[in-house]
Order: C-alpha cells, then sequence, then structure tokens
C-alpha cells in the first residue's frame, strides 16, 4: 500500500512516501512559519523523486495534532486539496500518537511530549498490545510539567521535545512510585515516516476522513488558566472576595453615625 503522510504539527516539516513499511522518499527541513509556501513544493518533489504521481498512491495520511495551529490548519488544508483532486481516501493520525509508532514494540507506557505555549506541553500515554497495534492510556493533555508528573504512575518511557526542555520540571514534581526511562538521543521530533506508518493501519482498518474534517486543537480554556495562576482558587471565591474587598472600600469611605438625633 502507497501513501503520502505529511508531518506540519511543528516548526520541524516532515513529508514521507511509505510502500507499506518500505520508505520509498522522505524530506525532512526546518519550516517555523513558512509551512504555506514550503510544503506543496516539498510534496512536488518527493513525488518526482520517486517516479510517482497521486494517482499511483493508495491513499493519503496526516497529522492532526496537537501542536502549531499554523501548521496544521497547513497540512490538513494542503490534503484535503489533494483529495478533493484525486479522490484518494485520507486518514488523520494524532500528532503523539505517530510519535509513538517511533518506538514500536517497547514494552510498558510510552509518553511522547511535544512543547505548547509558554512553560507548558503536550502529552498523551500510550501502550503497545499484544495485537502490534498501539493502544491509548491517557488522551491528550496540555498543561504544566507538574501537571504531566501527577499523571504518570509506575514506569514510564519518556520522550520527545517537550520532554528534553522540562525534565528538570517534570521529575521534580514526580511522585515517589513514579519511575521514568528516558529514550537514549533524544529529543526525537514528529515524522511524517511514523504518520504514514500509523496512516497505512488506520486505512488498513477503514478509519477514513469524512466530509467535516478538523485538526485535533488540544488547548485549555482560559478560565482554567486563569484557575491555575490563581493558587487554586475557584471564579466564584475570586469574585466574592473582590466584592467583599469593594464593599469594605466603600463602607470605610462614608462618614460614620454619631448616633445622636436632632430634638
Amino acid at each position: 500500500m502507497k501513501i503520502l503522510a505529511v508531518e506540519t504539527a511543528t516548526s520541524w516539516q516532515s513529508v514521507a512516501l511509505l510502500d507499506d513499511d518500505k520508505v520509498l522518499a522522505r524530506e525532512d527541513q526546518e519550516a517555523t512559519g513558512a509551512h504555506g509556501t514550503l510544503l506543496l513544493p516539498a510534496i512536488t518533489r518527493l513525488l518526482a523523486n520517486a517516479g510517482l504521481t497521486l494517482m499511483q498512491l493508495d491513499g493519503l495520511a496526516c497529522s492532526s495534532g496537537p501542536g502549531s495551529f499554523t501548521g496544521l490548519r497547513v497540512g490538513t488544508a494542503t490534503l484535503l486539496g489533494l483529495r478533493a483532486a484525486t479522490d484518494l481516501p485520507l486518514v488523520l493520525v494524532p500528532t503523539l500518537e505517530a510519535m509513538a509508532w517511533s518506538l514500536r514494540g517497547t514494552s510498558g507506557p510510552i509518553c511522547p511530549v511535544l512543547p505548547s505555549r509558554k512553560d507548558e506541553i503536550y502529552w498523551a500515554v500510550f501502550r503497545w498490545g499484544t495485537d502490534g497495534l498501539v493502544e491509548r492510556l491517557v488522551s491528550e493533555h496540555v498543561g504544566s510539567p507538574q501537571a504531566l508528573a501527577q499523571a504518570l504512575t509506575g514506569t514510564t518511557t519518556m520522550f520527545g521535545e517537550g520532554w528534553t526542555m522540562m525534565e528538570p520540571a517534570i521529575r521534580a514534581a514526580l511522585g515517589p512510585d513514579v519511575t521514568i526511562i528516558p529514550v537514549s538521543g533524544d529529543p526525537v521530533r514528529p515524522s511524517a515516516v511514523t504518520v504514514g506508518q500509523a496512516g497505512i493501519e488506520r486505512l488498513r482498518r477503514g478509519e477514513i476522513a469524512g466530509d467535516h474534517v478538523a485538526p485535533l486543537y488540544v488547548q485549555r480554556t482560559e478560565a482554567e488558566i486563569r484557575y491555575e495562576q490563581s493558587g487554586g482558587v475557584s471564579p466564584v471565591a475570586r469574585r466574592q472576595a473582590r466584592v467583599a474587598t469593594k464593599t469594605a472600600a466603600r463602607a470605610a469611605r462614608q462618614p460614620r453615625s454619631t448616633g445622636k438625633t436632632r430634638g
């Protein structure tokens, strides 16, 4: 099964052509802020170098996030355009799941981590099943290194750019029952090769994207962020405190009664 796979969830753009597990061609490059101008030419070069046309492929696979909003939109829109032009089936592969494919066959939980906004990271936890397929143990989350550390139990293999960047903070918040196995040679960047490998399995299972396609944006609401920044004080409690403060201030400005009455 021949497939074109695209990974644009981070600044590192990756494009690959696969025939089952065989990589026919691949191209990786830094594309910070330039996915819109770099992606389609990269696909064109890759097909030409492999001596293939889109109509000779069996499907398309796209990394669906979480990650860069702009990069994900460019990757999704580009493959949707190719699907419209060729009628090839399209599969969407969550970015962290595709990263888990780079550790295919690893025993025990594995946790890929990517950087998000300032001081935050994306993560999920997976495990390879006895059927040779990856199982999701913890769904995609975004939050602080401390939140990730609190979500871990037992022995977990950690990897990815987010892990490399936030390792000290994550380790400092780990519980006593948690053991981390870091991947040698990390960071492991998201790759179109693993997107393609996971995508082929999804194609075989018939997990084809429908008409309504959207990237997987995993973001906390502003309310959640404010709650954490407040030290765990709820919005209701904050409002009560503000009202009490304002009421006390108004009362302090009002003249006090002497208790005397006119005769």
